[in-house]
C-alpha cells in the first residue's frame, strides 16, 4: 500500500515577473518568497507555487516544461462565493464562468473561473461549510 502523501508545490511558468507578482500578491493573496538566483515563490498558508519566468533557466525540469499561460489552478475561497465574485470585480478582474457548483477535494463547492495575466486557467472554490464570510 502506498503512504499518504501531500502536495507540497506545483510549478507556474511566468512572461513578466513583475506583471504576476503583483496579480498572485494583490488578487489573490500570495506571500511573495524571494528565492536564490532571482526566482520567487507564490505562498498561500502551507502550499507554495514555485514560479519560473524570464532569464531563468531552472534545472531539473520536466521534459515539456511548463510554458506561461498553460497552468490550471484551483485555490479555496474563505468567503462566500458572493464575496469572491466583488473581491474579483474590486481588482479588475474579468470572470470567464461562475458561480457553478463543482466538486473539489473537500466535496461540493461553488467555483468561479477566470486567468491570470499570462492565461492560466485560474478557479476559486468556495465550501458550504467551510465560509467564514
Amino acid at each position: 500500500m502506498a503512504p499518504q502523501l501531500a502536495l507540497d508545490h506545483c510549478v507556474i511558468h511566468v512572461s513578466d515577473w513583475d506583471r504576476s507578482n503583483a496579480f498572485y500578491r494583490d488578487v489573490l493573496g500570495a506571500e511573495l518568497v524571494d528565492r536564490p538566483g532571482a526566482r520567487w515563490a507564490y505562498r498561500f498558508g502551507d502550499q507554495q507555487l514555485n514560479v519560473h519566468g524570464p532569464g531563468l533557466d531552472p534545472s531539473p525540469v520536466a521534459r515539456v516544461p511548463v510554458e506561461p499561460g498553460n497552468s490550471d489552478l484551483c485555490f479555496v475561497w474563505p468567503g462566500s462565493v458572493a464575496d469572491a465574485v466583488a473581491h474579483l470585480e474590486r481588482c479588475g478582474v474579468e470572470i470567464e464562468q461562475g458561480p457553478v457548483v463543482r466538486h473539489g477535494a473537500r466535496g461540493p463547492g461553488e467555483s468561479l473561473y477566470f486567468r491570470d495575466p499570462d492565461g492560466s486557467l485560474l478557479e476559486l472554490i468556495a465550501y458550504e461549510g467551510e465560509r467564514t464570510g
